[in-house]
């Protein structure tokens, strides 16, 4: 049985690690019905995780051979692009912490539910949010618990599936 993978900060050595984890995933998502979420501008971006470090808000996760194979970030909220919501609500205004760009490149298994477990430890409540072509990440959220509370809309105004997990 493959052990779960271990979530710790990141570094700066892990960004090159990082970049293919997120080649990986673009990868996966165009092949599997989501080719627009990440575009293929290489999205995201080296400065934006090198932001994502300096802030302390990237998390990875190491496989049993000590390798990175997933990414995410965690930061608390409140996230300004779940200030507004379509088509549903939030169920409070309590607190919560956010999870943004998770990815793994298949080489592990339950890096969402560790991820889930990890940042749940730091804050009960947590956001996510997908693209409506994603559909294995809206199965996987559900599997987790967490549920569609409506669409918020990225900074360039990109509508994305809002959840919640309750705490």
């Amino acid at each position: 049985m493959a052990s779960e993978p271990v979530i710790r900060q990141a570094r700066w050595d892990d960004l090159p690690a990082m970049l293919e984890v997120y080649a990986a995933a673009r990868a996966f998502m165009a092949a599997h019905g989501n080719p627009h979420q990440w575009g293929d501008d290489g999205y995201p971006q080296r400065e934006l995780l090198e932001r994502d470090i300096a802030l302390g808000q990237s998390y990875v996760a190491e496989g049993a051979d000590g390798q990175v194979h997933g990414v995410f970030l965690f930061a608390p909220g409140p996230d300004p692009t779940y200030a507004v919501i379509e088509g549903g609500h939030w169920p409070d205004d309590g607190p919560y912490g956010v999870i943004h760009r998770i990815a793994g490149d298949g080489q592990i298994r339950g890096l969402l539910a560790a991820a889930v477990e990890f940042c749940r430890r730091r804050c009960p409540a947590l956001r996510i949010d997908t693209h409506r072509d994603n559909t294995v990440m809206q199965s996987a959220l559900a599997k987790q618990g967490f549920a569609r509370c409506g669409v918020i809309r990225l900074e360039n105004g990109d509508p994305r599936i809002a959840y919640h997990l309750f705490a």
